[in-house]
C-alpha cells in the first residue's frame, strides 16, 4: 500500500512540506506503541534521511525505542555525525549494527532461483540476513528511511536493500554484492528490476512478510547552482512505491552526456568520502560516460584507507582494483578473497576495465599506497589549485586549454553515453 507519493522533477520540497507529508502518511497508519527507525548513516548524509528521521522521532515521541543506521559493513557513526544528520534526537536511541554477530537468518534464496536470475553467472544460495533486533524486537513499526538513486550493487539504492544490507549479515553482503559485479555492474546501474534486486525482493516475499516495515524514500538532486533539493517523496510498503520513486530518481540522477568524455574531475567531500571503498563511486557513476583512453582524476582531501572494514582494507591492499576476468581468475584461486565476495566486488567495480585511466589525489594516502592498488597518483595541493572545486561548475567547464567535466559529488547521480547504456 501507498501511503504517500509526491515529486517531480521541476519540484522541490520544502522541509515543512516533507513534515506535512510524513505527518499525512503516520497518520493512515494510526498509533504505533514500538517503532524501530532505519535510516542510512552519515555516507549518505544528503538523502535528507536525517531530517525525517527527526521529524518521525518528533511524531512518535517515546514510542520509538531504538534508531538503527544501516551501517552495512560501515564504521559505526561518531556522536559529531550523529548530531550533524539527526539534529535533536537522543544519542541514548541509536543502536550500532554489527553484521558480524548481531545477525539472524530468516531464510535461504534457492540457489536454483539465484542462478536463473544471474543468467547461471553465479551458483550459490542467498542467506536472507538481517539484524536481531529487526527480526526479534517485538515492534508494531519498522520505518526505513533512505534515498532512491542510481546504485552500483543494486541497480538503484534503498527499499529492502535497506534491510537486507543495510542490517544483513557478513554472507548476505558477501553475496548480493558479488552476483551484482558478476553480472556486470553496466548491467545493472539505474535499473530496479535486476538480478540483485530480484533475489531481494524473493526474500523479502518468502522469509520477511511478516516485519511491520514501511519505506519512506526521497529523491533528491543537486541544482544547475549547486544546491541539494528533494524533488520526490514516496511512503509505503510495496514494490510500486519503490519503482514510483526509482522513475522519478532516474529522471533527476542520471545524466547522458552528448559525447564520451576525455577527462572527468570527481570532488569528494571529506565529511562524506573517507576511504576509496565510498570515494569509488566517483568511478561507479562515471564509467559509462568516460571514453576509451580518458582519464578520471579523483580529488578525495579525506581519503586516508581503503576499506571501511580492516579485512577488508587489507585485501583491497593486497589483490588492487583489477579488470572483472582478472579478480574473477582471483577469487577462484584465492581462499581468501573467495571468502570475501563483497572484496571482490568492490575490486571489480573500482576498475576501468583497462579502458581508461584514474588518477587518485588523495589526503592521507601515499603514492606508494596508491599505485599498489594499480591506481595512478597525483598530489592533491597542486591538482586542487588547477582543478578547483569551489571555481568549476557542475559539468563542462574550459580549464586552459582543457575541457573537462566536473562532478561535485558522485552519490548524487549517474552519468553514461548512450554508446555504452545497455537499455536503460
Amino acid at each position: 500500500m501507498i501511503y504517500y507519493q509526491g515529486g517531480a522533477a521541476n519540484l522541490v520540497l520544502s522541509k515543512d512540506e516533507l513534515k506535512t507529508a510524513l505527518f499525512q502518511a503516520l497518520d493512515k497508519l494510526g498509533p504505533k506503541h514500538k517503532v524501530l527507525i532505519i535510516p542510512p548513516d552519515f555516507t549518505r548524509y544528503h538523502s535528507q534521511a536525517g531530517i525525517l528521521t527527526e521529524m518521525a522521532w518528533e511524531y512518535y515521541g517515546e514510542s520509538v525505542t531504538d534508531i538503527l543506521p544501516a551501517l552495512g559493513t560501515h564504521v559505526a557513526m561518531t556522536g559529531r555525525e550523529l548530531n550533524a544528520m539527526f539534529g535533536k534526537v537522543p544519542h541514548s536511541l541509536f543502536r550500532e549494527h554489527n553484521w558480524r554477530n548481531d545477525i539472524v537468518t530468516l531464510g535461504q534464496v534457492p540457489a536454483e532461483f539465484v542462478r536463473q536470475v544471474s543468467e547461471n553467472k553465479v551458483n550459490f544460495t542467498w542467506p536472507a540476513q538481517v539484524n536481531k533486533l529487526v527480526a526479534s524486537g517485538d515492534f508494531d513499526l519498522i520505518l526505513s528511511i533512505g534515498q532512491v538513486v542510481p546504485h552500483e550493487v543494486i541497480g538503484m539504492a534503498n527499499y529492502n536493500k535497506n534491510i537486507f544490507v543495510g542490517t544483513g549479515g557478513r554472507d548476505g553482503i558477501n553475496k548480493s554484492h558479488f552476483l551484482g559485479a558478476a553480472y556486470g555492474m553496466e548491467r545493472i546501474m539505474g535499473k530496479a528490476d535486476n538480478p540483485v534486486r530480484q533475489v531481494l525482493n524473493y526474500a523479502a516475499e518468502h522469509f520477511a512478510s511478516h516485519l511491520p516495515i514501511v519505506y519512506v524514500h526521497t529523491v533528491v538532486s543537486r541544482s544547475a547552482d549547486g544546491i541539494l533539493g528533494v524533488n520526490g517523496l514516496f511512503i509505503g510498503n510495496d514494490h510500486a512505491c519503490f519503482t514510483n520513486a526509482a522513475s522519478l530518481s532516474m529522471e533527476v540522477n542520471f545524466e547522458r552526456v552528448e559525447e564520451p568524455l576525455t577527462k572527468v574531475v570527481v570532488y569528494l567531500d571529506p565529511e562524506e568520502f573517507k576511504s576509496t571503498w565510498l570515494g569509488n563511486k566517483s568511478i561507479y557513476r562515471t564509467r559509462m560516460a568516460i571514453a576509451d583512453g580518458g582519464e578520471l582524476i579523483v580529488l578525495g582531501p579525506g581519503i586516508h584507507t581503503f576499506g571501511e572494514d580492516r579485512e577488508i582494507d587489507h585485501l583491497i591492499r593486497k589483490y588492487g582494483y583489477r579488470s572483472t576476468p582478472e579478480i574473477l581468475k582471483l577469487v577462484a584461486e584465492n581462499i581468501d578473497l573467495s571468502g570475501n565476495l563483497s572484496a571482490a566486488a568492490h575490486l571489480i567495480h573500482g576498475s576501468s576495465e583497462n579502458r581508461f585511466t584514474i588518477t587518485y589525489c588523495p589526503g592521507y594516502l601515499s603514492r606508494m599506497e596508491i599505485e599498489e592498488v594499480n591506481f595512478r597518483y597525483a598530489d592533491l595541493e597542486p591538482m586542487t589549485r588547477k582543478y578547483d572545486p569551489a571555481k568549476l561548475k557542475e559539468g563542462y567547464n574550459q580549464v586552459g586549454d582543457e575541457r573537462i567535466f566536473f562532478i561535485s559529488n558522485p552519490a548524487l547521480g549517474l552519468w553514461a553515453h548512450s554508446s555504452r547504456l545497455i537499455q536503460l
